[in-house]
Parts: structure tokens; sequence; C-alpha cells
């Protein structure tokens, strides 16, 4: 339709508006409208589809995007965690030797010493846990330092403290054993909201 192009419309836009059935009705003088009413939207014409990504794509795009705020969340969590437990006033729990933790699910570090040898808590706080039901840790006390931060002791041969006892820096918390574990040894753990941080630049350096 010739109208149409001359005006920059599609002639079956024209044809809607005008309410025209034939193109072969149009009389001469005939009055058209040109643009759509004002309560009329043109007539969509059907665009080439985009091509949409797969459901195993976008899977795999959500999983990344979690992945990469999880791994920034734990960044910036964890110099703020490390802070604070430098702020208090850590001593060794232990003498003995130093040994990395063969576990790698553990966080810790085994003090390797004798049997019945002290344990002390290594800052102040208080026992929320003494007992022996926690698999693979033996007689274990887990005492806590602040709102976000706590300590453990594992694989003990005694525990000398009970539950929501407050116990003091340096005071004796437990005996050296070898429960749940192959040598005789301490477990020894520091936590921040529930997450293992590594102790020992925390704690005093070992005379030499």
């Amino acid at each position: 339709m010739g109208l149409g192009r001359a005006f920059g419309q599609n002639y079956r836009d024209l044809a809607a508006w005008n309410k025209i059935s034939d193109k072969d009705d149009i009389e001469v003088g005939q009055v058209l409208r040109i643009r759509p009413p004002p309560s009329v939207a043109p007539i969509s014409r059907a665009r080439p589809a985009r091509p949409t990504e797969s459901t195993a794509t976008r899977e795999r795009k959500a999983a990344e995007a979690k992945k990469d705020a999880a791994s920034e969340a734990q960044a910036t969590s964890a110099a703020p965690a490390v802070a604070e437990a430098g702020q208090l006033n850590w001593m060794w729990p232990a003498q003995g030797k130093l040994s990395p933790t063969t576990d790698r699910n553990l966080k810790g570090i085994d003090i390797v010493g004798t049997t019945g040898q002290p344990i002390w808590a290594a800052e102040a706080g208080k026992v929320t846990y003494a007992g022996r039901g926690i698999r693979g840790y033996g007689n274990m006390i887990i005492v806590r330092h602040s709102r976000t931060l706590l300590s453990v002791y594992a694989h003990n041969k005694s525990i000398m403290v009970r539950e929501g006892q407050t116990v003091n820096r340096g005071q004796q918390i437990a005996e050296m054993g070898d429960t749940d574990s192959s040598t005789v040894k301490l477990y020894f753990e520091i936590r921040s909201n529930g997450k293992p941080i590594n102790p020992t630049p925390l704690l005093p350096k070992p005379h030499s």
C-alpha cells in the first residue's frame, strides 16, 4: 500500500486504525488516520527471537557467581576475625613439640607430649563443652572467650573442669592423653564464628 510507505507506516496498521477491511474501498477525498488513535497500540510484528542461554549455561554462571561471592565474603571476614583474635593475650596450652595435623579436615595444631602433662586454658573464658561426645576428638574441652571466639582442646587423658565453669588464662583444665588418637598429644584450635583460624601467629614465639 503506497500510502503506508509514504508516511512510514505499515499498511496493516493503517487499515486497522481506519477500520478498512479492503484496501480497494478507499475513496478519493476520504480522510484517513495516519497515526494510531490514543487508545490503540500499533500492531506488533514478530521479530526474530534472540538466542537464549541453555539451562546448563545459566546454572553454571549462577554457580560461578555464587562461588565468587562466597570467596569474596570469606576473604572479607577473615581479616576482622584474625584482628579480633589478635587482641587477646593467648598462651601456649601445653608444652611439647609442635606438629602439623595430619588430618586435612582439621585446621588446628598438634602439640606432642607425654601422658598426664598439664593442659592449660590458652586465654580466660567460660567452658561451654567438656566431654567425649564428638567422635574423633576424644575427651574434649571447648572454652568460649568472646561472643565469636572459642578454643578447642582434644584427646585429653582426663578433664579437670565442668561445663559452665569460668577459667583463667593459664589455669590447668586437663591432662594430655591419647583418647581417639594414635599418639599422646593435644589437638588445639581457635575458632571465630565457628570457623577455625590459624592459631600459630596468635601464640607467643617458642623459646629457642
